[in-house]
């Protein structure tokens, strides 16, 4: 079996409480991620889903050491990222990469997009100045933008353009690695489809690896090869997408896909509604972290912390339970109830971009 690209071993981020303001004391702590582990292969996408709160972008970031891990492991291509000094931190950065949630602030204002695109190639050396215009016309290219754009400032160009620079911005240093940190949340729905298809299409041609973290199921299920789904900082389901989205385990991944709508009236389903109140991660319950909202939990939910433990197929399920729920098909839409607005604009969008149109977001230009 090969070795996967990267391995994630026990991370935790636990973010301190003070009290006072000069003497600062530290009285508890928040844990935002507390014990997460999975790996991630050449080429693949890892989905990471999860209510707002739940550590997906924490996660993320402690990935690239962008917020320094409290606990665990993290190696890359062999090397162990958190043993790592700030100038090998820096030259890893080459391969590893991130794009950012709002394509508004994660731009530098008061750059061009050339400015913007050659900054990462000056710092890392990759191009002579001589080459770094056609470089940056180049990676223009690659994203669906004309080379024009090049001596424009951001507040010129619409949401799914700025997103476009941010991933050619992400592209220039080639990375292996590239952390979508919802990528396409901030964006009308025609836009992310167009942006999508275009981080398929640049996965397919340049090899590269994702972890894409979102909020939203539909966009997890068109994009993604295996979904982790976190609960409170900790995983509590892995599997291959289709597997998770045709029969997902967990109560709580249960109680996800039930709450996707669906433009049908008279579809067929069973919608799980969660009782009582989030926890905090400042002080997450005893055993399950979800026994306190879970509408199967018994008394060994309260005091014994399941284990992701994997059934031989690469379906992993931390959950007492899981054996004893009733059928998935009880839970899931029956007509899937993935956003099929979505799914058919993706299409359409794949189909004019094959038949040799660009399909870019024209919208301020």
């Amino acid at each position: 079996m090969a070795t996967p690209l990267l391995e994630v071993e026990d991370l935790q981020k636990h973010f301190p409480v003070t009290r006072g303001i000069i003497f600062q004391k530290q009285i508890a702590s928040v844990k935002a991620v507390d014990g997460v582990t999975f790996t991630v292969s050449a080429g693949e996408t890892l989905g990471v889903v999860g209510e707002s709160g739940c550590g997906k972008s924490t996660t993320g970031r402690c990935v690239l050491r962008l917020i320094e891990p409290t606990a665990g492991e993290i190696w890359f291509e062999g090397r162990n990222v958190t043993a790592l000094d700030r100038t090998a931190l820096r030259a890893l950065a080459r391969d590893m990469q991130i794009i950012f949630q709002d394509p508004y602030a994660s731009l530098n204002p008061r750059m061009t997009v050339s400015q913007i695109l050659t900054e990462p190639l000056a710092l890392h050396g990759l191009v002579p100045p001589a080459r770094r215009r056609e470089r940056v016309e180049e990676l223009l290219r690659l994203v669906g933008l004309e080379p024009r754009f090049a001596r424009r400032y951001p507040h010129e160009f619409s949401g799914g353009q700025r997103q476009r620079i941010a991933i050619a911005r992400a592209l220039a240093v080639e990375p292996k690695l590239v952390i979508c940190d919802e990528p396409v949340s901030a964006l009308d729905v025609s836009i992310r489809s167009q942006i999508l298809n275009l981080l398929r299409d640049l996965q397919d041609r340049l090899k590269l690896a994702y972890i894409f973290v979102s909020h939203d199921l539909a966009v997890v299920k068109h994009i993604a090869d295996r979904v982790a789904v976190m609960n409170l900082g900790t995983i509590v389901e892995t599997a291959a997408a289709e597997a998770l989205f045709a029969a997902p385990r967990h109560p709580y991944s249960r109680a996800l896909l039930s709450a996707i709508p669906v433009p049908k009236p008279k579809a067929k389903r069973s919608r799980i509604v969660l009782q009582g109140e989030l926890p905090s991660a400042l002080n997450p319950p005893q055993g399950c972290r979800f026994h306190t909202r879970c509408p199967y939990v018994i008394g060994r939910c309260r005091s014994e912390v399941p284990q992701l433990s994997e059934d031989g197929t690469g379906h992993a399920t931390a959950c007492h339970r899981t054996a004893e729920l009733p059928a998935a098909d009880t839970i899931v839409p029956t007509d899937g109830g993935f956003s099929p607005v979505l799914e058919k604009l993706v299409a359409a969008f794949g189909a004019a971009e094959g038949a040799g149109h660009s399909g870019v977001d024209t919208v301020g230009t």
